[in-house]
């Protein structure tokens, strides 16, 4: 509903005196300064800080649509707080390939402190107000960031998950280190893996990619603001008829979004246009990805205790047979 017919005084003086109340208010809390609330980090480090303690465990994607953050830009935050020692991720129950947010011992102080900063701030304000003043600002206010939140055109954008307009097929500069650190992150938290494992995916992908375009062979990348933020390749002989699954990974921020799903389906439509079996590796305890894979048609064809990628694993190699497309 729209009450433009009931403004008095006139409409156009109310938005001028709002807005310019608004540009003061943002430079009387802070938000104007390089840090915030009395902490060296920026104010929407601030805010995820206090996000994530309100609700721990919450996962990048939520926290994305309440900072109003891409993915990027969320998975960027979350990543300089965890190295900065105030946030640890942990696996989500039930679903391998998901991470809750958690803050460290040193980001609960952190919040403490931002917590006491703030409501000093506010008290020392609300003193100057009479009681009725106050309870009517704040309702004055909830109705303010209640209009403001309706068709908000600062929100950050949300594409259809997997949608055909953020995958591309083929190489695209600087996919490689993209990948390469999507897999080190990932399969350090989750297996332990090191320095050798990233190497092997470096070097092995910046040899794939060298290829292309060739008979058999196609990588597929979901980007988001030019960096790849998850990634698939068919690494396919058409004289043997035998494809090689490779380098499958998804970005925390995209977990649960359906891309992973949108970029296996590409895959495997390339593989059933050639004709091509196809085989992959993984390792026991990623159910999360298995689901998916079991999902497409492959099946569990070997297991073992391994080393391949440089810590010892159950390994699992997953085969599909060949399809008509």
């Amino acid at each position: 509903m729209d009450f433009a017919g009931l403004d008095s005084p006139p409409r156009e003086q109310t938005i001028r005196q709002l807005r310019e109340l608004s540009r003061k208010l943002v430079r009387e809390l802070g938000f104007m300064r390089s840090t915030l609330a009395g902490s060296e980090l920026a104010p929407s480090a601030v805010h995820a800080i206090i996000e994530i303690g309100q609700t721990p465990g919450i996962q990048a994607r939520d926290l994305g649509e309440i900072l109003c953050l891409d993915k990027s830009n969320t998975s960027r935050q979350a990543a300089k707080l965890e190295a900065l020692g105030l946030l640890r991720r942990a696996a989500v129950d039930g679903d391998g390939r998901a991470w809750g947010l958690y803050l460290t011992e040193a980001g609960q102080a952190l919040r403490k402190k931002i917590d006491k900063f703030a409501t000093d701030q506010v008290s020392a304000a609300l003193t100057r107000l009479l009681p009725e003043d106050q309870q009517g600002l704040v309702r004055a206010l909830a109705l303010y960031s209640d209009a403001l939140s309706r068709d908000n055109p600062n929100m950050a954008p949300r594409p259809p998950a997997g949608g055909s307009d953020a995958i591309r097929q083929g190489y695209l500069p600087g996919c490689i280190g993209d990948i390469a650190g999507l897999h080190a992150r990932y399969y350090a938290q989750t297996a332990g893996f090191g320095v050798f494992f990233e190497d092997k995916v470096a070097t092995g992908l910046g040899a794939f990619t060298q290829l292309l375009p060739a008979p058999g062979k196609e990588l597929w990348l979901h980007v988001d603001h030019g960096r790849a933020l998850a990634s698939i390749a068919i690494d396919g002989d058409p004289a043997t008829g035998l494809a090689h699954l490779r380098w499958f990974i998804v970005d925390d921020s995209l977990r649960g979004s359906g891309v992973g799903r949108a970029l296996l389906e590409r895959a495997m439509a390339f593989v059933d246009a050639h004709g091509f079996a196809t085989y992959l590796w993984t390792f026991q305890g990623l159910d999360a990805a298995r689901h998916l894979y079991e999902a497409a048609g492959f099946t569990l064809a070997e297991e073992a205790p391994g080393e391949q990628w440089g810590s010892r694993v159950v390994e699992q190699r997953f085969t599909r047979a060949a399809r008509k497309a």
